[in-house]
């Protein structure tokens, strides 16, 4: 069974109307191989391999990066100077390409349940349960409390000589020094420029050899405190007022931080920070897999090293998620399966004992279908089967698939129940051959979704699936209210619509063949009653037919 699944629709349905409705929010728990905690360099990396192998790969992301005050990124390889939101705006791209979810929200707490499964609770009381857990949260700067320190850091107030350095090159520098690690990137910043003062705000453990080398080799060292930073009109860093009231003239200042490791929701699996070699601050202990002292949860970039920058970042957690992708394929090794996370997903929402939607169908369906001559159906995505059990009663000769085979039992027990013959088939969208290379003259993908591939194979598999003269019927939520900001700190968004194919791609690729395709309706309009809500949202309703041999 593929992990690329095609969800049920129902399920789906409801899920994007949750969201789009303006009304309370219902808590939702999802289920995922590997819940990755942060969408920065190292998760992304991290559930780019992930999904790659074919797991079910989930990011949490609170949008909450070390380097957000900084305007561009150096020392990427293949992307120098380019601003930190565009590299990761396409890593998100790269993960979803392969049907990894990105989410925006925030992870408030982790712990184990019994089944040894993680179980990742998020801000709106939703829940995420995952066999396999990465923390990318990186870690937080602790500033010396200097005035104007904070108000220019990331841009004009720096610590590293590699992400900052060359373009302060022969200006005037100011390095604030406030614990011993800040004298360690001083002959860095010597080298870029020979304007150079060293102010030792904080002398206390500092190796006085270093010192006086520094000022044998012409860098001015000041002894005493620094009262503040100063700015110019134009809001840049002029120079550094000293206790005594001197002002050393600077076009930029270097200070070194602090460095806390963001790994507070990992308390509740009994983790904690471990001091860093330096006296600097903390970090998150691992292995040299990635491998907390927790087995199966894993920790990648800054918040198991503070001096890793972007690149690096990237590289370990390449490294870790293909660390995890050997853990979780040998332990299915071991059980003598091969298990899908995203059927387990779907499993999970159609496990409870009560029918999750109503036994209604589609609005849109039936508007657009009842006209239609009796023939062969495949209901894609079919959920507990309200719109394979209309078609089956229009008297057309039914295939329906899910994933879930919860859901497909109660599809069965109810055809059984009214006496209907339905063709019922577990599988995904994105399998080899998911309808046995068989045509239909109706294909319906009701509120369907099915992840993103690289090749397409779902949404070429359901094209080729439509016979000549037959007809392809989506219908889809109108997700545009998906992409508004969400307040993470109250909510978790828990469904990533770019991560799955959507109308848009179904019509792009049916106009790119118009000698095979007809496009009748492509629009956005009322959603008819009727339907599992009554909330008061639109829908995209692509239609077309197969031109006939």
């Amino acid at each position: 069974m593929s992990n690329h699944t095609a969800q049920s629709r129902h399920s789906a349905h409801s899920e994007h109307t949750r969201h789009i409705s303006r009304v309370q929010h219902p808590t939702l728990e999802r289920h995922c191989d590997v819940a990755v905690i942060g969408g920065s360099a190292a998760g992304l990396a991290a559930a780019l391999q992930i999904a790659r192998q074919r797991r079910s790969v989930v990011v949490v992301d609170d949008g909450t990066p070390r380097n957000a005050p900084a305007a561009h990124m150096h020392g990427y390889l293949g992307h120098e100077g380019v601003a930190p939101d565009e590299l990761m705006e396409a890593g998100r791209a790269e993960v979803r390409t392969y049907g990894g979810e990105v989410l925006a929200g925030r992870v408030v707490g982790v712990h184990r349940r019994d089944d040894g499964r993680f179980r990742l609770d998020l801000t709106g009381g939703h829940a995420l349960v995952a066999r396999r857990v990465l923390a990318a949260t990186g870690l937080s700067d602790e500033l010396p409390a200097i005035d104007g320190v904070a108000e220019g850091w990331g841009r004009s107030v720096i610590h590293c000589p590699f992400c900052h350095g060359f373009e302060v090159r022969d200006q005037r520098l100011v390095q604030i020094v406030t614990h011993p690690l800040g004298l360690h990137p001083t002959p860095l910043f010597r080298q870029l420029t020979d304007r150079l003062a060293v102010v030792l705000h904080d002398p206390a453990g500092l190796d006085e050899g270093v010192v006086e080398a520094l000022a044998a080799s012409g860098v001015v060292v000041e002894r005493g405190e620094v009262r503040r930073v100063l700015t110019g009109p134009d809001g840049e860093v002029s120079g550094v007022e000293l206790g005594d009231g001197r002002v050393l003239e600077a076009d930029a200042v270097v200070v070194g931080a602090r460095f806390r490791a963001r790994a507070d929701v990992l308390a509740g699996v009994g983790l904690g920070v471990t001091p860093h070699p330096t006296g600097a601050g903390d970090v998150l202990a691992v292995d040299p897999r990635g491998e907390t002292d927790v087995p199966g949860i894993y920790a990648a970039g800054n918040v198991t090293d503070p001096s890793l920058q972007v690149l690096p970042s990237a590289a370990q957690g390449s490294q870790v998620g293909a660390v995890i992708a050997f853990s979780l394929a040998e332990e299915d090794l071991r059980a003598a399966v091969r298990r899908s996370g995203e059927e387990a997903d779907w499993d999970h929402r159609y496990g409870g004992p009560d029918r999750t939607w109503s036994v209604n169908p589609n609005g849109t369906l039936v508007r657009e279908v009842s006209a239609l001559a009796p023939g062969r159906a495949l209901d894609v995505g079919t959920g507990e089967g309200a719109d394979a059990l209309w078609l089956a009663e229009l008297a057309m000769n039914l295939t329906a698939t899910d994933i879930s085979g919860n859901a497909l039992a109660r599809v069965r027990a109810e055809a059984e129940r009214r006496g209907l013959a339905v063709d019922l088939v577990r599988g995904d969208a994105n399998d080899p051959a998911p309808f046995g290379g068989e045509t239909f003259d109706l294909v319906s993908l009701q509120y369907g979704s099915f992840k993103r591939t690289p090749d397409q194979r779902g949404l070429r598999s359901l094209l080729a699936a439509v016979a000549p003269g037959g007809t392809l019927l989506v219908v889809h939520h109108d997700l545009s209210p998906l992409h508004d900001p969400v307040d993470v700190a109250t909510q978790t968004r828990m469904y990533d619509p770019e991560a799955f194919v959507g109308v848009d791609e179904f019509a792009a690729a049916l106009t790119a063949e118009p000698d095979t395709w007809h496009v009748e309706i492509h629009e956005t309009r009322p959603r008819p009653s009727g339907a599992a809500s009554t909330h008061h949202v639109d829908d995209v309703v692509l239609r077309a037919t197969r031109r006939a041999v």
